[in-house]
């Protein structure tokens, strides 16, 4: 009679095993969910200019993005103060400036990232995310704008130049130069993608 029943108890006991087990395999999968949610265009990470350390663009998911490259001695560099002032306005409603700086139109960018991060926050107050000096067109591109400029048809023909990208992770826009932060026509954009839910 004990024989029986110590065969029941350890068949039971296999059965509760394997169910209790399953539940750990299967939580074991949500990571591809969390890169599900991260846009294809956002999947990548640059160094952050203040410390170079590694920064994912995933963390600004279900934002409205203005990525800008930037340099500290073009006739453009005021615009920093432009853009810094629509980062703090539309900041709370979901905007985000993110700063490219880049040697690529006349070498107009420092060289050292220190000297690059105390320009744009001493002469102009930047507190919008700056990411690393790297390049934004041609085969050294980095990959967001290689991204950006298939998506778009357009390739940055100087320094300032900006795309907007909607809550969804898709490009909406692209704006030369001239076109400066407060322009109508990309204000008009910003608060329409601001408002897209």
């Amino acid at each position: 009679m004990k024989m029986p029943l110590l065969l029941a108890l350890s068949t039971l006991a296999a059965a509760l095993g394997a169910t209790v087990g399953a539940p750990a395999r299967a939580q074991a999968a949500p990571a591809p969910a969390s890169a599900a949610a991260c846009p294809a265009l956002l999947q990548h990470s640059f160094p952050r200019l203040q410390d170079e350390k590694p920064q994912n663009l995933c963390q600004y998911a279900g934002k409205v993005l203005l990525v800008v490259n930037t340099a500290s001695k073009c006739g453009f560099t005021p615009q920093y103060e432009g853009l810094e002032a629509l980062n703090a306005k539309y900041g709370p409603r979901g905007l985000v400036v993110l700063g490219f700086p880049s040697g690529d139109f006349g070498g107009q960018e420092l060289k050292d990232s220190k000297e690059i991060a105390d320009f744009c926050f001493n002469t102009y107050g930047v507190k919008f995310p700056m990411f690393a000096k790297s390049s934004v067109k041609g085969a050294s591109a980095n990959p967001l704008y290689v991204q950006l400029i298939q998506a778009t048809g357009k390739t940055p023909g100087w320094n300032f130049h900006k795309y907007l990208i909607g809550r969804d992770g898709k490009p909406l826009g692209s704006y030369g130069s001239n076109v400066t932060p407060s322009a109508p026509a990309l204000v008009a954009e910003i608060e329409k993608a601001l408002a897209a839910r």
